[in-house]
């Protein structure tokens, strides 16, 4: 009898378990989720109301711009450094901060049409970045085993939903009422999710330790700054401008230098031997694969749609074209649970794979002029079913290969890579367009070609997921 109290004593030091989850529990899943749509559509809501932005503030273009380029910077930037900061000093502590940063950004573009405090303020949200990986190592932290696969494909999952309700929501409000009103209403939004948070969500108990790196949160910040300000301004500034090449060659550089200090260092900000994994570096480059591929779905079909009929466009307003997509944001709820379940029976390869062939699929589809409008709302929803099959299923290829006390930060390197992906979409999509415009208009052939580059990195995703281990579904967390 007395051996029984020592099997159980040492099992408990062996596999540490949560202590009982709070009654509060059962709403982690749906704010976590929430949250990480509310995010998602922070960084949309901007893309319907760009053409009219230069009129509301007074701004030109190039100044106009930077209301996406912004959150797109500071998300890029801040996603890793989070992450770390996160499995370090708390995880719902920075999700907490996250969200006040994000309110105040909603607030102060709520309050002011002077592009200089715009700029800065769609800057704020774009901490929101942060949301999606926090989030996933708060669900990896808490939930029961058998729950967690599902949560983090719904989480997951949440980027492209979000993005897909953005369009509509931004061009509902925009066209019914005054564009502030949108973003009081988002303010409103954010301080909802924000109590929520705070009241039923509890702090993860599993913390990294260490000392955080500053000098790496620079110099990654450098590097990242370097990188994606001329891949963003590249179609304004000139692809070879002295500006764009020297960026370019500095973000060489400095990526170089950061690398050696961070294989040099004992805490560094991310580990790049564990990123090295072949377990980790697959799922890190399909994720940048897959955000330029996704990105493109809704980026250049937006465009086609609203193009005039005198040209390739449909002639669709901005409220028409963006519920056109609606059908995308049911997709990937729908096919992010499809995905787990997909995964739990034949291994994440097989989903992954699948995903790909559907991203094929949907952009092949959307490369044929002169179709109807429902081939269209087709094909943005087979792409939208290949990008939840990925999406729900990279993160947990990341939680199972990288440490637990490194879980935000290794799938903030994850998002961060989704977001390269999606500001190299933006700046190929818009050159591709821009080149192609006759008569205050891109041709049906411009937007086959946007539409085949994006096609071309759906292929890349499948040659990639074949390098994926091919049984991994009996893996426990």
């Amino acid at each position: 009898m007395s051996s029984l109290p020592r099997a159980s004593s040492a099992r408990t030091a062996a596999e540490p378990q949560s202590p009982p989850l709070p009654v509060g529990s059962r709403f982690l899943l749906p704010i976590l989720a929430f949250a990480g749509v509310f995010q998602a559509v922070l960084q949309t809501v901007m893309v319907p109301l760009l053409p009219s932005m230069p009129a509301f503030t007074g701004a030109g273009t190039t100044s106009v711009s930077w209301l996406i380029t912004a959150t797109l910077l500071v998300g890029a930037v801040v996603t890793p450094i989070f992450g770390r900061l996160a499995d370090m000093y708390g995880k719902k502590r920075m999700l907490m901060v996250a969200f006040v940063i994000m309110t105040l950004g909603a607030v102060l573009c709520a309050v002011t049409s002077e592009i200089g405090l715009l700029i800065f303020a769609r800057g704020l949200q774009g901490v929101g970045g942060a949301v999606i990986p926090i989030g996933i190592s708060i669900l990896r932290d808490e939930l029961p085993p058998a729950k967690v696969h599902r949560a983090i494909a719904m989480m997951s999952s949440t980027l492209g939903i979000g993005t897909a309700l953005g369009l509509p929501f931004a061009a509902a409000i925009a066209e019914y009422s005054h564009w502030h009103v949108l973003f009081w209403v988002i303010a409103a939004i954010g301080l909802a999710v924000t109590t929520a948070a705070a009241l039923f969500i509890r702090e993860s108990t599993v913390r990294s330790g260490g000392r955080f790196d500053g000098v790496g949160a620079v110099g990654l910040t450098a590097a990242l700054v370097s990188l994606l300000v001329p891949i963003t301004q590249g179609s304004s500034w000139g692809w070879s401008s002295l500006a764009v090449l020297g960026m370019f060659a500095s973000s060489v550089f400095l990526f170089a230098l950061w690398g050696y200090q961070q294989l040099r260092n004992r805490n560094p900000l991310i580990d790049l031997r564990v990123s090295a994994r072949r377990s980790v570096l697959l799922p890190h480059g399909t994720a940048l694969l897959v955000g330029f591929a996704f990105y493109g779905n809704a980026l250049i079909t937006t465009q086609l749609l609203q193009a005039p009929r005198s040209g390739a466009g449909y002639g669709l307003t901005i409220l028409q074209a963006a519920v056109c997509q609606l059908p995308t944001s049911l997709s990937m709820i729908v096919f992010a649970q499809v995905g787990a379940s997909v995964t739990a029976r034949f291994g994440s390869k097989v989903t992954i794979l699948a995903g790909a062939v559907c991203l094929v699929a949907g952009y092949s589809l959307h490369a044929v002029p002169g179709k109807e409008l429902w081939l269209v709302i087709t094909a943005l929803g087979v792409a939208a079913i290949g990008t939840a099959l990925v999406y729900s299923t990279l993160p947990m290829l990341i939680v199972r290969a990288a440490p637990a006390t490194q879980m935000a930060a290794a799938n903030g390197v994850n998002v961060l890579l989704r977001t390269m992906g999606t500001t190299m979409c933006s700046a190929v999509v818009a050159s591709i367009l821009a080149a192609g415009v006759v008569g205050g208009s891109a041709t049906s052939g411009s937007f086959s070609l946007a539409y085949g580059v994006c096609a071309v990195l759906a292929v890349l995703v499948f040659a990639v997921s074949l390098a994926l281990p091919g049984h991994d579904r009996s893996q426990k967390m």
